[in-house]
């Protein structure tokens, strides 16, 4: 962790980092909250005195994007010990491999070069170079060299490192960004740096997955905000953001229950291609975003009852996932005793213990020498796949999901 004092940090700020205007809304103020949600410590004690720092969630009224103005790049190291992957879900790797066939169906890679600038341990390229005959690199900060099992040919490698134009010594014919632009601050500056990757060749082009906000302003979803997810995005802010800084957007949808931002893109050719039947209005953000504190507050007051009333009445409660959103649910509502116990199938998180907290995750086969009576389960989507993992362990608590 860069151990930079909270007293010499900046003011939150004051100009939108997709636009530049200056018209800010402040949707949400966290005061306290754990400057890295992904982490592993070695600790208890570790856990619950990692830094925190304060998130202020706030709309531009020109242009929509949704972004933390109270964000420093200095509260955050990739390069330590975090754990991202969700590579260990069937249900996950379905998706990615689908999403696989999609890239190799609508870019001509047989032969060519790819780079993903956020590869985080690898596991989607590798599966693009099974899929495809390319020279493929792979840049992160947080990349395991000893993790992920390479073809033999040589066709894949990675550099341990940020993102730098300067290193990148290939000239890729498509640039692969999957979760990764929400941890970037300065998001204009970032798809300035790769449109020239890919211009001058009308075949060539980049592929970006970037999480959903307008499903976190509809539901009121507050586990999906934490500090390193610094911008946020709806279709429209994503494809107009490219569009400004000379791209064009030649798809664009949601996916994966409606959570992901799915986006191809070349460089601009002028050609009119937009609007997409996924993009929404400004109106319409605008609109959502006024509804935002009420609603936050409202889901936020239930899961606080919902929680605290269940432990009261002597009921073990379980939350399945151990990652991002976990740490977010139980440090906005200022929980930890209240859970009994916390799951996550990733075994390089088992055993260890989550920032803000200190509560230590471990393996769903925990479960059966201390039963839980509720199951709160981090994301719908893996509803089934965890039912039924409960019922392989003999169990059959109460499941809710956020």
């Amino acid at each position: 962790m860069i151990d930079t004092p909270i007293a010499a940090l900046g003011a939150p700020r004051t100009d939108c980092p997709a636009c530049g205007g200056g018209a800010l809304k402040e949707l949400l103020h966290l005061p306290a909250i754990p400057v890295q949600s992904c982490i592993l410590l070695d600790s208890a004690a570790d856990g619950a005195g990692f830094p925190r720092h304060q998130m202020r969630l706030t709309f531009c009224e020109e242009c929509g994007f949704i972004f933390n103005a109270a964000f420093d790049e200095r509260l955050i190291d990739y390069a330590s010990v975090t754990e991202e992957t969700q590579h260990f879900s069937g249900t996950f790797n379905a998706f990615a491999r689908k999403l696989v066939q999609e890239i190799v169906a609508t870019w001509p890679l047989e032969g060519r070069k790819v780079l993903e600038i956020g590869c985080g341990k690898g596991d989607f390229l590798r599966e693009v170079c099974l899929a495809v005959r390319c020279e493929a690199l792979g840049i992160d900060p947080g990349f395991i060299e000893e993790r992920l099992e390479t073809p033999h040919d040589g066709s894949l490698r990675f550099q341990r490192e940020y993102f730098d134009p300067a290193t990148v010594k290939m000239r890729p014919d498509l640039v692969i960004c999957r979760h990764t632009l929400e941890h970037i601050g300065e998001v204009r500056d970032f798809v300035d740096d790769i449109l020239p990757l890919v211009s001058d060749r009308p075949d060539s082009g980049v592929f970006f997955e970037t999480p959903d906000v307008g499903r976190v302003l509809r539901e009121g979803a507050f586990w999906d905000i934490y500090f390193e997810h610094c911008s946020y995005f709806t279709p429209s802010t994503h494809a107009g953001l490219f569009w400004s800084a000379g791209y064009d957007v030649t798809a664009l949808r949601l996916d994966y229950g409606e959570q992901y931002i799915i986006q191809h893109a070349r460089a601009g050719r002028g050609a009119p291609l937009r609007p997409f039947a996924a993009e929404e209005s400004l109106e319409t953000l605008a609109a959502l975003a006024t509804a935002f504190p009420a609603r936050v507050a409202e889901v936020m007051g239930h899961w606080h009852d919902f929680v605290t009333s269940r432990h009261r009445d002597g009921r073990r409660l379980a939350i399945w996932g151990g990652g991002s959103k976990c740490v977010s649910f139980l440090t906005s509502l200022g929980l930890a005793d209240e859970i009994a116990q916390v799951i996550d199938i990733n075994p390089y998180k088992q055993n260890r213990f989550l920032p803000g907290t200190g509560i230590q995750v471990m393996a769903p086969q925990a479960l059966a020498a201390t039963p839980p009576d509720t199951v709160i389960v981090m994301n719908p989507v893996y509803l089934d796949e965890i039912a039924r993992s409960l019922a392989d362990i003999g169990l059959s608590p109460e499941i809710v999901a956020v």
